[in-house]
């Protein structure tokens, strides 16, 4: 029984019709070893889809090949690329604006140890006292830290 290419077309064109619209669960037995399901799964992982929906993805663009209207959009592995990418330079947009910030507030903090560096540097117009000068005080005389003792009994070489 052969069919002509006007039914063919009709029966592409339902097809292609129904392919978006009714979606449910199919399972299916797939000849994999291994390696390749494990090489998939890493693949789906990395651009973000489940294993199911990329082999859904691949069985809807390979359809769409079939029929006629393929398009680069149609795969969900370009749109979600797109998407991450898309993510991606947002992310980059955030992480230019974070470091210009921080370099600027490093710049500001730079010039500011130049400056205390400078004043360290600059000699001063009057000469700084390490110490205070001591003073002599009698071992007779009250000492001078307040306990109300004779200097001899408080911190003279006696009383220590």
């Amino acid at each position: 029984m052969t069919l002509d290419r006007g039914v063919l077309a009709k029966v592409d064109r339902r097809i292609l019709s129904e392919l978006d619209h009714s979606e449910r669960v199919q399972l299916a037995k797939i000849p994999l070893s291994d390696a390749m399901w494990s090489t998939w799964k890493r693949y789906c992982e990395a651009i973000g889809l489940t294993i199911g929906d990329g082999i859904a993805g691949l069985i809807n663009h390979e359809l769409r090949t079939v029929v006629g209207e393929t398009k680069r959009e149609d795969s969900p592995f370009v749109g979600r690329a797109e998407e991450r990418v898309s993510e991606r330079e947002q992310q980059l947009v955030v992480r230019v604006n974070t470091l210009g910030s921080r370099e600027e507030r490093l710049r500001t903090r730079e010039r500011q140890l130049r400056v205390l560096e400078q004043r360290l540097r600059a000699p001063s117009s009057q000469p700084q006292r390490t110490s205070q000068p001591r003073v002599k005080v009698g071992r007779n005389e009250r000492c001078p830290c307040g306990s109300g003792l004779k200097y001899k009994h408080c911190h003279g070489p006696a009383g220590r």
